[in-house]
């Protein structure tokens, strides 16, 4: 399935992707013979429920699919009738990875790092696709970058799981576009990651979650970010230094991770920084981030005010 929060007729909707509309699954419920009520009042608390709640999530979109067109009403959506949120508009916290594909230490002069760089963006970053990145002032920053990434989403609870069972706590996975102030980035010495990646807007996903039953394996993924509509980063998941069990693994060792939050596995190769002359977002701008088998996160770039 193909998660999606949306935002139509002033609230919030929990809904799926299917047969090219959105579908508020809560709305959809009513659909069942057995009359079932809301289904789950927010993304996370879908993801909470486990297997059961997606079963049941699959059944209600089976319901839709024997609907006609007159019963639909108020429950499918045309895209450009909505707002898309992130899939999870509320994570409780995204845990972020650096450094971590082979085609971005290289065009960097790096060795491949022997452990994990973890940093976090804030939850308040959270944009949706379609949603706007804004360009703070210049006196704050002049060198936005764009980042193309795998986002995993977590579907259970996990502490101190073991690698070989780090699967069994992955609800799917989304795109994300890390977005960096690289000016911010660099001063004090290079220390301020999180104040460079956390301003608002600077963490856009979507545009669904991909169930991870629709993805085998994901480090067999294309992964491009495209400027304008000019490729700026095409690789593979495939050069990932470490890999999604290791991530949620590792993490869990001293994290709990909690339904709905957000692993950003790291940025191929072709940033804006290490380019020959460096290309920073500018207003006006459009920059996507496409993942082979989940989706295309498109933002427009808009100047604050």
């Amino acid at each position: 399935m193909k998660l999606a929060s949306f935002f139509v007729d002033d609230r919030t909707r929990v809904g799926a992707w299917h047969e090219g509309r959105l579908i508020d699954l809560n709305a959809a419920a009513a659909l069942l013979p057995d009359g079932l009520g809301v289904l789950a009042p927010s993304m996370k608390a879908l993801l909470a429920m486990g297997e059961p709640g997606l079963a049941q999530a699959r059944h209600i979109l089976a319901a839709v699919d024997r609907e006609d067109a007159v019963g639909l009403a108020g429950v499918a959506f045309d895209l450009f009738e909505v707002t898309l949120l992130p899939p999870v508009p509320d994570p409780q916290k995204i845990l972020a990875i650096g450094l971590n594909y082979r085609d971005h230490c290289e065009e960097q002069g790096l060795p491949e790092p022997q452990v994990i760089t973890l940093f976090c963006k804030f939850p308040s970053a959270v944009a949706g696709c379609g949603q706007p990145i804004v360009l703070p002032l210049p006196t704050v920053t002049e060198k936005v970058d764009y980042e193309a990434e795998l986002a995993v989403v977590i579907g259970r609870e996990a502490c101190d799981v073991l690698e070989e069972n780090a699967y069994d706590y992955v609800a799917g996975y989304t795109c994300c576009n890390d977005v960096s102030a690289r000016d911010v980035q660099v001063g004090d010495g290079g220390r301020q990651w999180v104040h460079a990646k956390s301003f608002n807007t600077f963490a856009p996903l979507g545009p669904w979650l991909v169930t991870r039953d629709e993805i085998a394996d994901p480090h067999e993924l294309g992964i491009q970010s495209l400027l304008n509509g000019q490729l700026m980063q095409d690789s593979n998941t495939k050069n990932l230094v470490f890999r999604v069990p290791y991530l949620v693994a590792e993490l869990s060792k001293s994290l709990t991770l909690l339904p709905g939050d957000i692993i950003t596995t790291g940025t191929p190769g072709g940033v804006g920084l290490h380019r020959d002359p460096p290309v920073f977002l500018r207003c006006g701008d459009s920059i996507s981030v496409s993942i082979e088998r989940i989706g295309t996160l498109t933002n427009p770039v808009v100047a604050q005010g």
